[in-house]
């Protein structure tokens, strides 16, 4: 897989004359080079419905009198630049307006808005439609024969279509039953992945296939099953933020496939004309990739007329000529972990409440400079030192048995709010040394840290805002921080200030410690995701550190919350990345990155089973002074811009 990817937008309306008019070869291919890319995948149907060449099993634009994507295919085999083709599964605009009844139905009795939504129509998978997109999709291998096919707005939809309830009918399901209704989505998906598939592979055995919806769903390995690698859609500004690729590149790298962080040179989301990141942004997007693993891709939308836009691609040539350099150190590597997080999208709790906590957990770990793993339940508990339960994982016996046995083999676990009680949520499944004692009849309450734990603010009442879980400590087990009752909860009749009702006096246990497991009474994680509280983050980071501390693999000081660590291995060699970038809000929400704030002095120290060859700055061959001792490597990085790595041999 290419490290350098251009994912190049071409939705363009049919009521747009002159389609290409301002194409060249040697243009496309100067604004290629300026980018550095050496992959671009490349419009054979859009969202509008049309095709960007000649075509049987479509119509070409109405504004277009050439193959479009023919000559840039052209372009690109002459430059060696890889070149997969794009078709648009879920949306074609034409065909919406022409077979309406060819549309997922979401609800009993939803219809369609074709007057007041701009927009597109997501078309059932389970209707004509699909035999004429399979046409499409072999009329381009049959021309083309491109090294991929990239299928886009491609997932599992329930749909209550006149075909759809037919179908459940005939296969004796329900329709008023939203598991069967689910049974049948998942069914229709399934079909339309191996059709899609056979197509391709009656013409090459090798052309890689990728279906996106934008997420890459955690715990459905069969879903992902039906691609040959994985593009991580993550634009920062365009929604998902700063944190979201390396939660996701966290989990999917325990895949076993190939995968690629995709951003945007967009200063909002896809489809903005004149919209620029500054290249600051774009070194550090860039960047993130690579330290997680990924290979890197760009969105950018092409004009109708045709013509690479410079500015583009000297932007992107910023960000991607640095990717050159440092491609080596980068390719088949594998992350080193300590951490793992049991997610709760893998466990089934795919809510927003189960989101949040997932999202919560990760931020705290990145900010406190941990490696770790996002984890399905078909991983290895075993490679991790430490595996987290964030707030809503209860056990099945099978689940807690497992998580037993990890225990007793050395493992750590530090679970939250409901995770490690058992499915009716009655009582604890694993040994915290306290017994469960129900949920609170309060909310919010207020959390009060042992002596022992170090918080910025020292020991007070701390709010919490999500619910408690109530618990009694076993002798043997150490308080890390009570609970706090408000004088009553907040109502109409009841309340009192601005806010939440001020705590009462008194406390009692509500966090402990327990040898190789921790419990902490509240969803902090979730609290954290929604709140950001810095007591939170300082609760979790003291559990995590009572539990791991001596045996954490990294250690990192004079790097700020939004820095960013990873340790990566290489053959005989690690990787130890190292990134910072300064991000504020603008307009409405969206985090920016522009200006550069070098840090200097960065302290860093290793576990390693023995003394190192070298110890150097990457892509520079720079030596770095180093001390080893005790089984702890110490180095010094001296100057951090954006992104380096650290490469110890």
């Amino acid at each position: 897989m290419n490290f350098r990817q251009i994912h190049l937008d071409f939705h363009t309306s049919g009521i747009i004359p002159e389609i290409g008019a301002d194409f060249s070869r040697k243009q496309f291919a100067d604004a290629l080079k300026a980018g550095h890319v050496n992959s671009i995948t490349l419009f054979s149907k859009c969202h509008h419905g049309y095709a960007y060449h000649p075509s049987e099993a479509n119509e070409i634009h109405p504004g277009l009198n050439f193959d479009l994507l023919g000559e840039q295919l052209a372009v690109c085999r002459e430059l060696g630049i890889n070149a997969p083709v794009y078709i648009s599964a879920g949306f074609d605009e034409k065909e919406a307006l022409r077979h309406p009844e060819w549309l997922v139905v979401g609800s009993p009795g939803a219809g369609h808005d074709f007057i007041t939504h701009a927009g597109y129509h997501l078309f059932c998978y389970n209707s004509p439609y699909l035999d004429k997109l399979l046409a499409q999709v072999e009329e381009v291998m049959k021309r083309y024969n491109p090294s991929g096919i990239f299928l886009d707005i491609s997932n599992i939809r329930t749909c209550y279509c006149h075909n759809c309830i037919q179908s459940m009918l005939d296969a004796g399901r329900n329709p008023n039953n939203p598991d069967d209704v689910h049974a049948h989505a998942e069914e229709v998906y399934a079909n339309y992945c191996k059709k899609v598939e056979e197509v391709i592979r009656k013409y090459n055995p090798n052309t890689t296939i990728f279906h996106n919806a934008g997420h890459i769903a955690k715990g459905r390995r069969d879903i992902a099953g039906y691609d040959t690698h994985l593009e991580l859609e993550s634009l920062p500004t365009g929604g998902w933020g700063y944190d979201h690729f390396p939660m996701s590149a966290a989990y999917v790298r325990n895949l076993g496939m190939n995968y690629l962080g995709m951003t945007g040179k967009f200063h909002t989301t896809w489809g903005e004309f004149g919209g620029f990141k500054h290249p600051n942004a774009l070194r550090y997007e860039t960047a993130l990739s690579i330290a997680f693993g990924a290979k890197c891709s760009i969105g950018d939308q092409l004009h109708p007329r045709g013509k690479m836009n410079m500015s583009t691609y000297k932007l992107i040539g910023q960000a991607y000529a640095e990717v050159e350099q440092k491609e080596a150190w980068c390719d088949n590597v594998s992350a080193v972990s300590d951490i793992a997080v049991l997610s709760c999208e893998a466990c089934g709790i795919s809510d927003s409440r189960g989101n949040k906590s997932d999202v919560g957990c990760c931020r705290i770990l990145l900010e406190g400079k941990y490696l770790f793993d996002v984890i399905d339940l078909q991983c290895n508990f075993d490679k991790y030192k430490l595996i987290i339960l964030p707030d809503y994982i209860t056990l099945n016996d099978e689940l807690a048995q497992r998580i037993r046995t990890y225990i007793k083999n050395g493992g750590k676990i530090l679970a939250t709010g409901e995770s490690g009680l058992n499915k009716n949520k009655s009582e604890f499944m694993l040994d915290f040394g306290a017994e469960f004692t129900g949920e609170s009849e309060y909310q919010p309450t207020y959390m009060v840290p042992s002596d022992e734990l170090h918080m910025v603010n020292g020991v007070t009442e701390y709010v919490m805002y999500t619910k408690a879980y109530e618990i009694k400590p076993n002798e043997d087990a150490q308080c890390i921080a009570q609970i706090a009752y408000p004088y009553f909860n907040r109502g109409a009749f009841h309340f009192s200030s601005h806010q939440h009702t001020p705590n009462m006096p008194g406390s009692k246990p509500n966090a402990v410690f327990n040898g190789n497991t921790a419990y902490i009474g509240w969803s902090i994680f979730e609290d954290y995701a929604t709140k950001g509280s810095l007591h939170l983050k300082e609760l979790a980071i003291n559990a995590i550190e009572m539990l791991i501390g001596n045996e954490k693999t990294i250690a990192v000081s004079n790097l700020p919350d939004r820095g960013i660590v990873t340790l990566m291995k290489q053959g005989d060699r690690l990787v130890n990345h190292v990134l910072f970038a300064h991000t504020c809000v603008r307009g409405n929400g969206i985090e920016v990155i522009e200006d550069t704030v070098p840090l200097c002095d960065i302290d860093i120290a290793v576990k390693l089973d023995k003394k190192p060859n070298r110890v150097y700055l990457a892509p520079q061959n720079q030596n770095l002074r180093y001390n080893y001792t005790d089984g702890v490597l110490f180095y010094r990085l001296p100057k951090l811009d954006i992104h380096q790595m650290i490469v110890i041999e």
